[in-house]
């Protein structure tokens, strides 16, 4: 018999057949704790054999829902059609020459599509990187090289990555920061307009956090000092969190009054996770610089800056780049990845996930008063638990919810500053019945509390 492989060939159907984990992950488990550095931990110690679809098959034969897409990478679903056809094409061709060295067209095909699909109409260019912090620090780079100024402003509960300069633009501490300072100088922190737990109420959100952002810059910072605001319009690691409406476009207008590069951190949000190629679409934003990574290139590594071209063009020849950034069969991947989105209209999918999941979600937020808030946009959902009576963070039921997930073969993911906030980012290609089958199995950990 002809081993099944990955992909959409892969049967769309949750299957258990053992322990979560089984014995041959547990045996590989031991395994990675001999020789993989302590700090590499998993949310699910399960060993993934085959992927596809909306389902993650392990390697003692389990198939579990997927309703992580390895943090909205997948989004096209593990080993797409195209994503492979792409790829594979270019390994035979060759795997490496170096961008910066000899270059080659899928490099500059990459590009072409960024500068189609990101928001605006005005002149564009972009970079290729690795990863997301990657792309974030050198889109720091790029801002200061242009403005000729230093400091940073970012937000409350916004993450970044892991780098020494990335931790210091990201506001949690554990696990991303502790012990790990000291950081980059010359950082800023303000307030988000975060409108479930704005003190004086989610009406007055808005105007009272932009008028708190605008003081400290002013006041503490100095506008003309500041040579990037960065934020992502749908927060990530902070928790999903939504910023109140208005928030940002009066972010991004002031950042344009004061000659302020506004960069939007779209490497979680980006490419049809919200519903919209990127989520600051969604108010008409328009950044002078977005970073985008994840969802890109359909599980490859691949990052990039895209932007005003007189920005992206600040920087001197060879101060951006890297050994492997752009690496070609990367973008092929990316290539194929956009071509998938297109023809699947993959932005209409993240909506009609939206609507399936904020269903069924707000009718269990009826039953169950530990869920505080349901929020988010498109495949990028989240419920907010908290103490019964209270909007006190809960990551203790939070982690048990988890737990009896995972138990019963639904990869589910936690976040939030406060540790309290189960995410959902299925791929964009599940299908509806493994979806609400996923949903019944979270109702079904809630009712079990």
């Amino acid at each position: 018999m002809t081993e099944l492989s990955g992909g959409p060939a892969l049967p769309q159907e949750r299957r258990v057949v053992t322990a979560i984990p089984g014995p041959k992950s547990q045996e590989l488990w031991a395994r990675k704790q001999e020789t993989v550095a302590a700090g590499v931990g998993a949310v699910l110690p399960v060993f993934v054999k085959r992927a596809g679809g909306g389902v993650l098959e392990d390697v003692d034969g389990n198939s579990l829902i997927d309703f992580g897409s390895g943090i909205a990478v997948t989004s096209v679903g593990n080993s797409a059609e195209a994503v492979v056809r792409r790829a594979t094409a270019q390994l035979a061709d060759f795997t490496h020459t170096c961008a910066m060295v000899t270059p080659y067209e899928t490099y500059v095909e990459v590009c072409e599509q960024l500068t189609d699909l990101t928001p605006g109409d005005h002149a564009k260019k972009s970079a290729l990187f690795n990863s997301g912090a990657e792309a974030v620090e050198n889109a720091v780079k790029i801002a200061r090289a242009y403005t000729k100024r230093q400091a940073v402003v970012v937000f409350d509960h916004g993450y970044h990555g892991r780098t020494n300069l990335t931790m210091a633009l990201t506001a949690k501490n554990m696990p991303y920061k502790h012990g790990f300072g000291p950081f980059a100088p010359e950082v800023y922190r303000v307030p988000l307009a975060y409108p479930y737990r704005w003190l004086t109420g989610p009406e007055n959100c808005a105007q009272e956090a932009v008028d708190q952002v605008i003081t400290q810059i002013t006041k503490q910072i100095g506008a003309e000092n500041v040579a990037a605001i960065i934020i992502e319009p749908v927060l990530g690691e902070g928790g999903f969190i939504e910023p109140a409406k208005g928030f940002l476009p009066a972010i991004a207008n002031f950042a344009k009054e004061n000659g302020i590069v506004f960069v939007a951190d779209e490497i979680q949000s980006g490419f049809c996770r919200t519903g919209q190629w990127f989520a600051c679409e969604d108010e008409g934003v328009v950044p002078d610089l977005i970073t985008t990574a994840k969802g890109i290139a359909g599980g490859l590594p691949l990052a990039a800056v895209t932007g005003r071209a007189e920005i992206m063009d600040a920087a001197h020849a060879g101060g951006l780049g890297g050994t492997y950034g752009g690496n070609p069969v990367a973008c092929a991947a990316a290539l194929g990845s956009i071509e998938t989105m297109r023809e699947l209209d993959l932005n209409a999918k993240a909506k009609r996930i939206e609507e399936v999941m904020k269903g069924r979600l707000t009718a269990m937020q009826e039953k169950f008063d530990i869920i505080g808030e349901v929020r988010g946009r498109g495949a990028m959902i989240a419920i907010e638990l908290v103490k019964s009576g209270s909007k006190d963070p809960n990551p203790e039921v939070t982690g048990a919810l988890a737990k009896a997930c995972h138990q019963e073969g639904l990869l589910v993911l936690t976040t939030g500053t406060f540790g309290n906030v189960l995410r959902f980012l299925p791929p964009l290609v599940i299908g509806e019945d493994l979806l609400n089958e996923g949903l019944d199995i979270l109702e079904a950990a809630f009712g079990a509390l």
